[in-house]
């Protein structure tokens, strides 16, 4: 008797869970080692005043992006070390849900900046101009979303003790914080393995990139670039950076057309992940990915038109 296709669905859902917890624990492990003393440094940062005394300094900046002083420690800690550890930043920090969205867009836009810089100059890019361009556009997208944004109700996540802890109790909160931090992240990984494992198995990565051919023209980048962009979405700068050299060393796409996709993706990278990691912790999905596409568009199409006229100028 031949199986049906709920039949063979469910077998091979079953099979990518089980392969998919093993690189979870992985994965897993690595981020809480760069989420855990970043999460206990900020606390600490904020039980001895260290954020205040920032605060004072940086506000005069914030204040524009409707953003606390003290926010510009998230901020670093996004760029240097990835989503994640941005995200263990904002719990340890008393945040609205507007300030966390306009956020939560500004580490979308600037995460793991000087990995995935360096990624982009082996794709074809120049690594300080990708570099000045996200963090601008950081800034620029910050400023106006704390123009556009509504006031939204209720607080963003807050796993840190209040502010008249002592320092026993502030330990013993970032300690409880840890554990319900590390179940969210070990579950949250779990699913995008699960989901990867899923897309590799019904090999949908290729009939995907074919569909969304036209689409790449509305975004202003080759229509045979949907394969590099796909991986880029899906897998992330970092981790699709082998399949993108890949494509360059096969000449399925020149190293001209791949710095063309760059522009889109340091705007609209990981979005897979990204999204759904954000969105899990109360962030608006709609926010942050109407966001980064209008930007990748505004940042590709604006260049071409600049390079039109350096032309008809030469």
């Amino acid at each position: 008797m031949k199986k049906t296709g709920i039949d063979r669905f469910v077998k091979t859902l079953l099979r990518c869970s089980r392969e998919a917890l093993s690189p979870t624990r992985k994965s897993a492990f690595w981020l809480l080692k760069l989420m855990v003393p970043i999460s206990l440094g900020v606390s600490l940062m904020q039980h001895f005043g260290i954020l205040a005394w920032m605060a004072q300094y940086l506000n005069p900046l914030f204040v524009y992006l409707g953003l606390p002083g003290s926010s510009a420690v998230i901020f670093m800690s996004g760029v240097a070390a990835g989503t994640y550890a941005g995200i263990a930043a904002m719990t340890a920090l008393p945040l609205t849900m507007k300030q966390a969205t306009i956020m939560a867009i500004m580490i979308a836009l600037c995460h793991s900046l000087p990995m995935e810089c360096a990624v982009n100059k082996k794709t074809g890019s120049s690594a300080w101009k990708m570099a000045v361009i996200r963090l601008f556009m950081a800034f620029v997208c910050a400023w106006g979303l704390n123009l556009l944004l509504p006031e939204m109700p209720g607080n963003y996540i807050f796993l840190g003790a209040p502010a008249d802890s002592s320092f026993a109790q502030v330990l013993g909160t970032w300690l409880w914080s840890q554990v319900k931090m590390s179940a969210m992240v070990f579950l949250i990984i779990y699913v995008l393995m699960v989901v990867q494992q899923m897309i590799e198995a019904y090999a949908l990565l290729k009939p995907l990139s074919n569909m969304l051919g036209p689409l790449m023209t509305v975004f202003g980048i080759p229509r045979h670039s949907a394969y590099m962009w796909l991986v880029g979405n899906v897998l992330g700068i970092s981790y699709g950076s082998a399949v993108m050299l890949e494509l360059e060393s096969r000449g399925l796409i020149r190293r001209d057309e791949a710095n063309d996709v760059n522009y889109h993706l340091i705007m609209n990278h990981s979005m897979l992940e990204d999204t759904i990691v954000f969105a899990l912790t109360g962030i608006s999905a709609l926010w942050l990915m109407g966001t980064r596409v209008s930007c990748a568009m505004a940042l590709v199409w604006s260049r071409r038109l600049l390079l039109c006229v350096k032309k008809k100028r030469s």
